[in-house]
């Protein structure tokens, strides 16, 4: 019974994961648009020695800090990607997105699953939305944990293209990212910002299925429509569009954080989780938090949809459950 829940929700999440990579890559590369990271130089109080052209006794001529980069929209992103590197470039990545799906999203939806069967009245089929929600907030936490070092893989592949040619990891496969990572890095760098990680999974998992479930209820206790393809992919969408918002902030500070590059001997970009938000924050606004949320939402709900339409058209559900998925 268990294992069944595990395997199915496993392969529709790697279905929906490499459906919706290209979205996906797009989004990692928006989030990380206008990161000021770099140490400024600091300002000029003494006149040079040699100085010459001053316009004024005592002038000093301070240099005009660099343009700000121009922030491009998520179609801008994925044509500049295919101009430079080809059209495989919008599947930089992949391997690691399927290593990361199997980690991590086969972890939580058994686990969802097994906490369903125990949790839902046997004598009406209903789970109330609370444990809904708590069975979301564990199974997420548990299978980001497991998932981490594929989802850091995952963030450097796609974030690669966008640093100069000198300056690119060059990672072959997931296999020789977590590879190269552990022995430039150390282990631990495979659970780089895993509480960031934790925390966006328990979101998501939370937000995406127990409101998936709910609203699926809602639509068929209502008589709205039929149990069928059209709930699904109604309830699916919507379940992606609360993910997406209650993710997006997160999902920004843990890919820059995965990211970031720590030279040796040197202090690291970020210390923590807090002090890439304040730094985001203070230098490009709070509307940062949601950058990249437009391919967030236009893969989220895509992959919500291919996910739980290719549960539901498959898997068998326990006539006594009325809402969700009871995959044995």
């Amino acid at each position: 019974m268990g294992v069944k829940g595990f395997v199915e929700g496993g392969i529709a999440s790697i279905i929906a994961g490499c459906s919706t990579h290209p979205l996906d890559l797009i989004k990692v590369r928006m989030q990380l648009q206008g990161e000021t990271n770099a140490p400024k130089p600091a300002a000029q109080t003494l006149r040079p020695a040699l100085a010459f052209h001053t316009t004024s006794p005592g002038h000093i001529h301070v240099p005009r800090p660099p343009p700000a980069p121009v922030r491009m929209g998520p179609v801008a992103v994925g044509i500049r990607i295919v101009q430079q590197d080809g059209a495989a470039a919008l599947f930089s990545g992949v391997s690691a997105t399927i290593l990361r799906q199997t980690l991590y999203s086969t972890t939580r939806m058994g686990l969802y699953d097994i906490l369903k069967q125990k949790w839902t009245d046997p004598s009406t089929g209903n789970m109330p939305l609370a444990r809904k929600i708590a069975a979301g907030l564990f199974a997420g936490a548990i299978g980001a944990a497991v998932g981490n070092p594929a989802d850091v893989a995952m963030v450097r592949m796609q974030a690669d293209g966008r640093l100069p040619v000198d300056q690119r990891r060059n990672y072959k496969s997931v296999v020789d990212a977590i590879s190269q990572m552990t022995k430039n890095e150390g282990i631990t760098s495979l659970w780089r910002g895993s509480s960031l990680t934790v925390n966006r999974a328990m979101l998501v998992t939370a937000s995406q299925l127990a409101s998936y479930d709910q609203i699926k209820e809602t639509i068929l206790d209502k008589g709205l429509m039929k149990d069928g393809l059209g709930t699904h992919v109604t309830a699916s969408f919507a379940a992606g569009f609360v993910a997406a918002v209650a993710s997006n902030p997160v999902d920004v500070i843990k890919t820059r954080v995965m990211n970031m590059k720590v030279e040796p001997g040197m202090a690291p970009p970020y210390s923590g989780a807090l002090d890439c938000a304040m730094k985001t924050i203070r230098a490009e606004g709070p509307m940062a938090l949601y950058k990249g949320f437009i391919p967030t939402i236009s893969r989220q709900g895509p992959f919500t949809i291919v996910l739980f339409v290719t549960l539901e058209q498959n898997l068998g559900r326990d006539p006594r459950v009325k809402s969700g998925l009871m995959l044995y």
